[in-house]
């Protein structure tokens, strides 16, 4: 059985049952194997870092993201977030370019969104693993089931939470989610293939205002400089 101290203790209640299903075991042989051929992103211990960033019952908003960054030293478990001194990827860079045009934020000198994670914001992947160098290559291997039943344990709260879904990928998960009790925000994906479409669509401003409305202090988007 694969062991439940994995997952940080305020997610167990709600996942416990998830670790102990066969499409689990399989999943975590797989990415065992692939870790004894060559890297794979994040490391072993960060594989649930957004989970331990953010405990179950402080999650206000859940940005949803795709896989992680793919490449050495850039993944370490929150979505669209790099570690600090790790050049800011173009996705991140856009988000950044949106938040100072929409509410005038300084563009930081790193891509480390612990402080978002810290005020509530869960910055999930929908696939926890990644193949060093080839992007999307542990997909339909059971992380979606996975983070399915995360999404769907936040709808499945009392409390309501804005659930934030930017493109095409993202918005196949809005049947997780009660739309009568939670705030949805989509739009387009923050990609260089889709930018132009997400500058303009105000995110920030959207996700703040419906974190107020459901009774939650806003979050203070800005991102500390660490150099």
């Amino acid at each position: 059985m694969t062991d439940i101290a994995m997952l940080p203790e305020s997610w167990r209640g709600v996942l416990g049952d998830e670790l102990q299903q066969p499409y689990f075991e399989e999943l975590t042989e797989f990415v065992e194997e692939e870790r004894a051929k060559g890297p794979v992103y994040p490391p072993r211990e960060e594989v649930f870092a957004a989970l331990d960033a953010t405990p179950y019952d402080k999650v206000k908003v859940l940005i949803l993201g795709q896989d992680p960054y793919h490449g050495e030293g850039q993944g370490h478990g929150l979505c669209f977030s790099v570690r600090p001194g790790v050049r800011i990827p173009p996705s991140l860079r856009n988000i950044y370019k949106e938040m100072h045009a929409e509410l005038g934020t300084p563009i930081p000198d790193n891509g480390y969104l612990m402080p978002w994670a810290e005020q509530g914001v869960l910055l999930l992947n929908a696939v926890l693993t990644v193949r060093g160098g080839e992007a999307n290559s542990h997909k339909g291997r059971g992380w979606e089931r996975f983070t399915d039943a995360v999404i769907r344990a936040v709808a499945d709260r009392p409390d309501p939470a804005v659930f934030v879904l930017w493109g095409n990928y993202a918005q196949k998960k809005l049947p997780l989610i009660d739309e009568s009790r939670h705030a949805v925000v989509k739009g387009a994906h923050p990609s260089p293939l889709s930018a132009k479409k997400f500058f303009g669509s105000r995110p920030f401003t959207q996700i703040n205002e419906a974190v107020a409305a459901q009774g939650h202090e806003p979050i203070d988007w800005t991102i500390p400089n660490l150099g």
